[in-house]
């Protein structure tokens, strides 16, 4: 028997498919496996910026590539609720931020840094981690980790 209040209540389904075998998933090594790994992957990366999170196991093995925002040519917005329920629902135990220059700028923006340290802080509270925040350009990539801003 259903109720009108029961009618009135959306399901919610949030769904993870890893359709690739533990033994076949690939390692991260540093930053520039990571670039190597994602670049390929980037759609117009020097036409609108897009902002993605690798996901990672606890062994640092690559349990997917989430695509959180694209926006135009100096920005894109991240919404941290969007970035931890794929996290979650990935079982990953930590995640990179990855997003694109389209000006081709390896600098890091006061934005760039707001953003990285509100992401930390965040999955600190979830037992995660952020090893990293990588700016790719079409040329290169910048490690905010090997930089030392994190």
């Amino acid at each position: 028997m259903t109720t009108l209040f029961q009618q009135n209540i959306a399901e919610v389904s949030v769904t993870y498919s890893h359709s690739v075998k533990p033994s076949n998933q690939l390692r991260v090594t540093g930053s520039k496996s990571v670039y190597e790994y994602v670049y390929p992957l980037w759609p117009d990366v020097e036409y609108r910026e897009r902002f993605a999170v690798l996901l990672l196991s606890r062994g640092l093995k690559i349990l997917g590539l989430s695509w959180i925002s694209t926006g135009g040519v100096s920005g894109t917005v991240v919404d941290a609720k969007l970035i931890f329920q794929v996290a979650l629902k990935a079982n990953a135990s930590s995640i990179i931020l990855l997003h694109n220059h389209p000006s081709g700028e390896l600098r890091t923006s006061d934005a760039d840094r707001r953003i990285t340290t509100k992401l930390k802080d965040g999955a600190k509270l979830l037992d995660m981690d952020v090893p990293d925040h990588i700016i790719l350009t079409s040329e290169s990539y910048y490690s905010m980790a090997d930089e030392g801003e994190m």
